[in-house]
């Protein structure tokens, strides 16, 4: 890996590392178990804000990879903790799901439509004229706005869907007003893991499926990272970006003898 350290802790992305269309991919059920087994620390991580950490531990089980809750970590969680530290017991206005909303009033935020703290748009399934609306008009109000995540798109059987990212624009060009994106590609996302388990980035490796958030996220951080080439990023689109992963593997199959050795 080109570091002299001893690689202590391991996070890495869900889906297109150990997920894809919610079947597993080959070696992710073997990575966990070797981390598990090492007494290793790792943490899932996931811009996906829908779910809780309970509901994408009862998912990931049912593709057979078993990751305790405590083990995976969310946009969600790491906007909740970020307005929790910087307005404590402050208020939202929320668009989202229970993986967002929980998040929010686990750190004692109240959720309003009257005079919020905060607008914070995270991922949802059925985006709402009219809540989009709303937060327009919060936003012109005074609200700060703040977004889980910048991914443009979400995949799905029939093709790409609009995803928090593609909302976002919609509001920003109604408001004049640019969110605060928590999750990846802002390395808070990867502070804030670290920080939950007490882990330094000196000895930390990052693992990702997309150059542009979480190998980007783990670079700015200054984490080792290591792409798959099981998800979004391709082996031919690896050299156009002006930055690189650590390593380059085929999938997660290819670092399980790295935590066994």
């Amino acid at each position: 890996m080109g570091d002299p350290k001893p690689i202590e802790t391991w996070l890495t992305d869900m889906d297109g590392v150990l997920v894809y269309e919610e079947k597993a991919i080959p070696g992710a059920a073997a990575f966990i178990s070797a981390l598990t087994e090492s007494g290793k620390k790792f943490l899932v991580l996931t811009n996906n804000s829908v779910f809780t950490p309970r509901d994408l531990r009862a998912r990931l089980r049912v593709a057979g990879i078993n990751v305790p809750e405590a083990a995976i970590w969310t946009s969600a969680l790491a906007t909740a903790k970020f307005l929790s530290e910087q307005r404590p017991e402050g208020s939202a206005y929320v668009i989202g799901e229970a993986g967002m909303t929980t998040a929010l009033h686990n750190v004692g935020y109240i959720m309003t439509t009257q005079d919020p703290d905060y607008v914070v748009l995270g991922e949802t399934r059925t985006y709402s004229f009219e809540a989009i609306t709303r937060a327009i008009q919060l936003i012109e109000s005074g609200a700060r706005f703040i977004a889980t995540n910048p991914d443009a798109t979400g995949p799905s059987p029939g093709g790409s869907l609009p995803a928090t990212g593609s909302v976002a624009a919609l509001i920003t060009k109604a408001t004049g007003v640019d969110p605060y994106f928590v999750g990846k590609p802002n390395p808070l996302m990867m502070r804030s893991a670290l920080n939950q388990i007490e882990a330094h980035s000196e000895t930390t490796v990052m693992i990702g499926d997309r150059m542009d958030t979480d190998i980007l996220s783990g670079l700015e951080a200054g984490l080792r990272t290591i792409l798959v080439l099981t998800g979004s990023t391709a082996a031919h689109e690896v050299g156009r970006f002006p930055y690189q992963a650590t390593k380059v593997v085929n999938s997660i199959a290819d670092i399980v003898p790295m935590i066994t050795a």
